[in-house]
């Protein structure tokens, strides 16, 4: 069986990292993509070396840019004495061979460190397949005899590459084999989770989930409005499964709130496609909390990408609440006019550490305004000739309490949407 999740062993590399700029891109932009291109490689125990901005006049397809600049860089790779290359844009199969016949080492894309983290995160049966299928879509184009990524067993990776099969032919059979199982087994996966939903809702429950760019406190947030234990670390994609806690609000409401896998600048659209089972818990959630780290330096950009990755998912025309978490790590009066703006900008949203506890009161008002819009707790006494209307009530409402009296009647309290309280106008009390 073809293995392609990776952990890091061994000494630790040092990586060459490489943005490409042509006239019209923004270097400050580029500089702080490359800033987190480093934090991502730290994730793989690599150490990131000085960043390269090299400024590309034309597109050529050998190398993305002239042989001349192409040269220009592997000789500052081999004089910085870099284990590897990593480019913060994607490369072709047949550009990425290019390179490292010049370099004469690994050179990688983004995309590749990004698969490489997933699957050192990956925890459950489903994230783990979803993580060997984007990996193993990604790497048969990239099948070649100098470089065999079968090699990479759990123990190897893009930075630790072995020799591969000798048939080339046979290692891309093998591995559109193993993908066509990887994808077979995750459609029972996303069945068996598809039951596990229709379950849980089987007594309907308003549905939030958490969304945002990766490392801005999702999980401290679930964490600290459950109450509950929740794996929580100060690193990128700490969480790459759905976790779902149950809240009591106020006025009896409760909540089921789902934090979602991390997104990032430039994520994988093979991994958008993989986690469609992961992340359609934003695209089937009542309302959508939007987290953003008020002290990151990238803010705007980060609320860009979050943004850009519901429209993909057909889940930016939700209601969204937008919660500006680590406000304790800025200073109020330096930090003003950021404020300022952003009162402007969203004039609806909560502030809030979910370190210190600042600002949870407003975020629970939040959830209760959400949890409520539309929908209306109502008293019933219903008679036995209209089970339809207790059925009904069952299917679409969530229950608080159920009561027969001694002639049968069914004495009900429930929450249902107001487009539904005159189907019990006559039983109301």
């Amino acid at each position: 069986m073809i293995e392609v999740a990776s952990e890091f062993a061994g000494p630790t590399r040092r990586a060459m990292l490489v943005g490409l700029a042509s006239k019209d891109d923004d270097i400050q932009q580029i500089s702080e993509q490359l800033d987190e291109l480093a934090e991502l490689v730290k994730n793989l125990n690599i150490i990131p070396l000085e960043p390269e901005i090299v400024k590309v006049r034309e597109y050529h397809v050998r190398y993305r840019m002239g042989t001349g600049k192409a040269e220009e860089v592997a000789q500052l790779a081999q004089e910085c004495e870099a284990d590897l290359v990593v480019f913060d844009s994607d490369l072709t199969p047949s550009q990425q061979r290019n390179w490292e016949k010049l370099v004469k080492a690994p050179v990688i894309g983004r995309e590749e460190v990004i698969l490489d983290i997933f699957a050192e995160r990956a925890q459950t049966r489903e994230a783990v397949l979803q993580v060997e299928l984007a990996r193993s879509k990604y790497y048969l184009p990239r099948l070649t005899k100098a470089w065999g990524h079968f090699s990479r067993q759990r123990g190897g990776s893009a930075t630790n590459r072995g020799e591969g099969e000798a048939q080339i032919e046979t290692d891309r059979r093998l591995l559109r084999n193993r993908i066509r199982q990887l994808e077979e087994e995750l459609a029972l996966v996303r069945k068996q989770r598809g039951v596990q939903r229709k379950a849980r809702n089987r007594k309907p429950v308003v549905q939030g989930a958490i969304v945002g760019y990766t490392n801005v406190g999702k999980s401290s947030l679930l964490k600290a409005l459950s109450g509950t234990d929740i794996f929580v670390k100060d690193q990128l994609f700490a969480t790459l499964d759905p976790v779902s806690r149950k809240i009591k609000l106020d006025g009896n409401i409760d909540v089921v709130l789902t934090d979602t896998v991390g997104f990032i600048r430039k994520l994988p659209h093979s991994l958008v496609e993989a986690f469609k089972s992961t992340l359609e818990e934003a695209v089937l959630a009542d309302f959508l909390l939007l987290v953003l780290d008020i002290s990151s330096p990238d803010l705007d950009n980060e609320w860009e990408t979050t943004m850009g990755v519901l429209k993909e998912l057909g889940a930016d025309e939700k209601r969204i609440a937008v919660v500006f978490n680590k406000i304790d790590r800025i200073d109020r009066e330096r930090d003003a006019v950021l404020l300022s703006r952003l009162n402007g900008l969203f004039p609806q949203a909560v502030y809030v550490s979910a370190a210190t506890g600042e600002g949870m009161d407003d975020l629970l008002a939040t959830l209760s305004a959400l949890s409520s819009n539309d929908r209306k707790l109502l008293s019933a006494v219903i008679t036995p000739d209209r089970y339809d209307l207790i059925a009904f009530a069952r299917a679409n409402a969530q229950i608080y309490s159920e009561e027969y009296t001694e002639d049968g009647a069914l004495k009900i309290v429930f929450a249902i949407e107001d487009k539904y309280r005159n189907k019990y106008t006559d039983y109301l009390i």
